[in-house]
């Protein structure tokens, strides 16, 4: 095992133990030596740990102190959410919880850009779409479906979406979700808690609406919320079983998309 690879295992462990709390905020983070001691490590590899922890934001470094730990939770920004995230993964109910507003905060932001694009001059040309559309059908229907690579292509779509409409700051936000989900496996998998054929299903038929001279009715729009809103719950309570908490959503898409 190379030093770089020890130094990121080392660093990660610390920092598990910030985020479940068993380092508390305001409190001193072992020193060099005591890393060093613990993990039998020299005392230049137990430093780069600890530096490593501040860039990670979890620490802040005090000449003649020491490192001292934040509170991450209440301050830290998307970088430290996203580590916190997977490092959660031990304690389902954290992970359960944090996962829960990843899902709200990207089905607030793909909702609204699939509306808004809806609404809009719809600027893109579709055969871009229909050529990733096509790429995610394959992966679907292939004989061992690699729900990475399909949510990576689902996040592209959104990402041409919001480029096309402008919304700069969604992107960002929706690339740092992407970032945080495709790291867990457990939330990844989590996103495909219904067929993967489905995923495909309403992609076309978003093609098709925005290939229209019409439009979506009203009814046609409060379904497809319904629809959404459905999925996403569906998202979370898949996530919940695989992290081992209670509880989950009763099957309710399918047959909703089929009367759609």
């Amino acid at each position: 095992m190379g030093d770089r690879t020890v130094v990121a295992d080392v660093a990660d462990e610390l920092a598990r133990r910030v985020a479940s709390g068993e380092y508390e905020p305001g409190g001193l983070m072992p020193s060099v030596r005591q890393v060093a001691d613990e993990f039998d490590l020299n005392r230049a590899t137990a430093q780069l740990i600890l530096g490593r922890l501040e860039s990670y934001g979890f620490v802040d470094a005090y000449r003649g102190k020491g490192f001292v730990i934040r509170d991450v939770r209440a301050e830290g920004g998307v970088d430290v959410y996203r580590r916190l995230f997977r490092l959660s993964m031990p304690a389902p109910e954290i992970a359960a919880d944090m996962f829960g507003n990843i899902v709200d905060e990207e089905r607030g932001i793909a909702l609204e850009a699939l509306l808004a694009y809806t609404g809009s001059d719809r600027g893109l040309d579709p055969a871009v779409l229909k050529d990733a559309i096509d790429e995610l059908e394959v992966l679907a229907r292939g004989t061992d479906p690699d729900p990475g690579k399909m949510l990576a292509i689902e996040l592209g779509l959104l990402r041409r979406l919001l480029t096309a409409l402008g919304h700069t700051v969604q992107r960002a936000v929706l690339n740092s979700i992407g970032e945080m989900v495709l790291e867990v496996p457990e939330a990844v998998e989590a996103y495909f808690a219904v067929s993967p054929d489905l995923h495909v299903l309403v992609w076309r038929a978003l093609v098709a609406v925005w290939e229209s001279d019409g439009g979506p009715s009203q009814a046609q729009l409060a379904l497809f919320e319904d629809l959404f809103g459905m999925y996403h719950r569906k998202v979370v309570a898949r996530f919940e079983e695989l992290v081992g908490v209670a509880g989950q959503e009763s099957d309710e898409i399918a047959g909703h998309a089929a009367t759609a």
